[in-house]
């Protein structure tokens, strides 16, 4: 009986893996290599694509901001993970394949599909994350963790290698057909988490005659009143609120920096993710082990240290500019100095990343009370969605005033515009140093599920 149950547990625990895998191709796809600099270059065009990008991002954040919570008071009472991680893949998914339709100046669809599918993406990950409870032990939850974002990385070199071909031909802009094998790629890889994941803990169930959403909401403020006595969590959730937004403006204009700043074209940007999502594997792999030894804290320090410095190397890195008679289809992308050099900080920065968030959600486990486990995830993402929310909004703002600043001060457009990318880049920098002090003084917490008090 114990060897059923035991391969129960481990096949529901490679299919949850498999959701990791899938998803990545979207991160990959959609938000680093293709779609943010095609909507940008080809669909908008200029500084103004960097603000409308930066919009639609926040758009969609703020959107997942108000529903999560009260969708992970209904999951936890009526084991609706799955469901609504179902749901919520579905519809990323479709308006992913949809995107396909997008071409140049198509602006307000190419909006709206985006930020539908985004939607999907992040509210998915809110169920997805939860069913982590239910995978994992108190000991191995950071190791389980790690290892499902490592997964997703070699998830996400899959398929922007299958995608790679497409960037090679010149004769037409090929970039919408990538849209589509993403959609694919996700859907085919979330079947078994689908399929074979089980949710294992008992739902406490709901009064006879009360509704769903009214229960949801009872339930839900229940939750916000006993929060405020997990000192802990809360100061870990406003830590994390302000590192998380760096994280995530990093993530959301990564492509955008390298094309503006290095004049990284599509292919090369997915060359330069294939190389992120590697180190990421290794630091997803590596950070998941030092929480579970050591503590999660000191794990997300170390990462948020090391991206910084990444990051701040951007500044002294001359701009990638092409000799004169480049003919070469790939553009002998590691023979200029500049370029390798940006290489190098992309690795970096691609392996105290992924550490970071692979950590991240594992440590809300640490803190959460097990049958609250889905609202705490929501709760925490009220801060995270609303981070993202205010941080594309800075990023982009900022980028596309200090352009204007530069451009009425006499300077070239592209030079402004690669002036005013560079504040953006030092937005991100502060976001992560200060939510980094922050966590700072939240009390360690040891592998496995505590409380932090």
């Amino acid at each position: 009986m114990e060897q059923t149950e035991t391969g129960v547990q481990k096949r529901s625990r490679r299919s949850w893996y498999f959701y990791d895998f899938g998803n990545s191709a979207y991160a990959s796809i959609i938000l680093l290599a293709v779609y943010s600099v095609y909507f940008k270059d080809t669909v908008v065009g200029g500084a103004a694509g960097t603000r409308l990008w930066g919009l639609s991002v926040g758009i969609a954040a703020a959107v997942v901001a108000v529903m999560s919570p009260i969708l992970g008071a209904i999951a936890d009472f009526t084991r609706f993970k799955k469901k609504f991680l179902i749901a919520f893949t579905t519809l990323s998914v479709v308006f992913t394949a949809l995107l396909f339709f997008v071409h140049a100046d198509d602006v307000f669809m190419g909006m709206l599909f985006f930020i539908l599918a985004e939607i999907g993406y992040r509210a998915s990950q809110v169920f997805y994350d939860a069913l982590l409870s239910d995978v994992s032990t108190p000991e191995n939850i950071g190791a389980v963790s790690g290892k499902g974002w490592a997964i997703g990385m070699l998830g996400g070199i899959l398929a922007l290698l299958l995608v790679l071909p497409i960037m090679l031909v010149k004769s037409a802009d090929l970039r919408p057909y990538a849209f589509l094998i993403c959609a694919v790629f996700f859907t085919v890889s979330a079947i078994p988490t689908f399929l074979w994941v089980k949710e294992s803990r008992n739902a406490p169930g709901r009064p006879v005659g009360e509704r769903v959403i009214v229960y949801a909401f009872k339930n839900l403020a229940k939750t916000f009143r006993a929060v405020k006595s997990y000192k802990e969590f809360i100061k870990y959730t406003v830590a994390f609120l302000i590192y998380n937004d760096g994280i995530m403006m990093l993530m959301d204009f990564a492509a955008i920096i390298g094309g503006t700043l290095y004049g990284l074209n599509t292919m090369q940007l997915i060359i330069l993710v294939v190389v992120l999502q590697i180190t990421g594997a290794l630091g997803a792999l590596l950070f998941g082990r030092i929480a579970d030894r050591r503590s999660g804290k000191g794990a997300v320090l170390a990462s948020l240290i090391i991206l910084v410095a990444a990051i701040s190397a951007l500044f002294f890195i001359p701009p990638f500019t092409p000799p004169a008679g480049y003919t070469s289809p790939l553009t002998d992308i590691f023979t200029v100095a500049s370029m390798r050099w940006f290489l190098v900080v992309g690795a970096v920065a691609g392996f105290s990343l992924s550490g970071a968030q692979a950590v991240s959600r594992s440590m809300v486990i640490q803190f959460a009370p097990p049958e609250k486990t889905t609202e705490f995830f929501g709760f925490l993402s009220v801060a995270g969605r609303t981070s993202t929310f205010v941080g594309p909004l800075v990023f982009g703002t900022l980028t596309f005033r200090m352009h204007n600043f530069y451009v009425n001060q006499g300077l070239d457009a592209g030079i402004a515009e690669k002036y005013g990318t560079l504040w953006g880049i030092g937005s991100i920098i502060l976001f992560l140093v200060v939510g980094g002090l922050l966590l700072l003084f939240v009390k360690r917490i040891s592998g496995g599920r505590g409380r932090g008090q």
